[in-house]
């Protein structure tokens, strides 16, 4: 009776499962094979959940009609920039959190904290006048500020997290060696801080890319437009290209499935590192 009991449990969690994940890949399923319709075919009746025929006529008028390419280099520069910037300010701004003791470092944590709980719209008029008063709107360099800014009071705790699990033991020994404390940490505790400044790069690059509000209020000229701004503009008040759109979204998934595929060894360590506090 327990065998039985249990087999039709297995059942039942592994039918939900597989029930979960076509739930969950159907829509990257759908924006793929729309892609690669035909754009008269796209809104055929029935509806075919499989193309009679395979086009590549949106992916072209990708980068013919509009200059997608130049939205992607775009996208890759600034969240590159950014991110790596974001993590190694973190990187040392979680260090010294961790490792020393000064009046207001309560206070500065409740702060990161708290700046995760406001909306980053609200903050786009007063935003946007600094950054004209700055000459850096429409300005790719002006943008990765402004990632950076975003960016570093999450990546801060959660780096925090990761280097207070490094015993102390490994910094004092690499001091009483002859190393000073910047030595310490750059040739003892960044190597074994690995996983977890990979998993915070990631994390910091794909919120740069996905990033669409600031982007939008920011670059106003196409030379400068990031890609989720280029996806914003395949919508308009009375017609949405979604034969470009589902192609422009599968080039811009690419990428960070590119990214987590070949880094998901370094972020699993990385999350799990940081979980449990030694």
């Amino acid at each position: 009776m327990i065998g039985k009991e249990t087999t039709a449990g297995r059942a039942a969690k592994f039918t939900f499962l597989g029930l979960w994940l076509v739930f969950s890949l159907f829509p990257l399923y759908w924006i793929t094979v729309t892609s690669l319709k035909d754009p008269g075919d796209i809104f055929s009746f029935p509806i075919a959940y499989w193309p009679e025929r395979f086009s590549l006529e949106n992916y072209q008028g990708l980068f013919g009609k509009a200059d997608f390419g130049t939205y992607l280099v775009n996208s890759l520069v600034v969240s590159t920039v950014a991110g790596a910037v974001a993590t190694a300010i973190s990187t040392l701004s979680a260090y010294v959190l961790a490792r020393f003791e000064f009046r207001s470092k309560s206070a500065l944590l409740m702060a990161f904290l708290v700046t995760q709980m406001i909306p980053s719209f609200i903050a786009l008029g007063p935003l946007y006048l600094l950054m004209t008063d700055l000459r850096l709107v429409d300005n790719r360099l002006g943008l990765m500020l402004v990632y950076i800014a975003v960016c570093i009071p999450f990546c801060t705790v959660m780096l925090r997290g990761f280097f207070e699990n490094v015993p102390d033991a490994l910094e004092e020994a690499a001091m009483i060696d002859g190393l000073s404390r910047l030595g310490a940490l750059v040739r003892v505790l960044l190597p074994v801080m690995r996983p977890g400044i990979v998993a915070a790069f990631i994390f910091n690059f794909v919120n740069c890319w996905n990033e669409l509000f600031l982007s939008v209020t920011l670059m106003n000229s196409d030379e400068n437009k990031t890609v989720p701004t280029a996806l914003n503009g395949f919508i308009s008040s009375f017609n949405i290209d979604w034969g470009s759109m589902s192609a422009a979204a599968v080039l811009t998934i690419l990428p960070t499935m590119v990214l987590f595929a070949f880094a998901s060894r370094h972020i699993v360590q990385g999350l799990t590192a940081g979980a449990v506090k030694g």
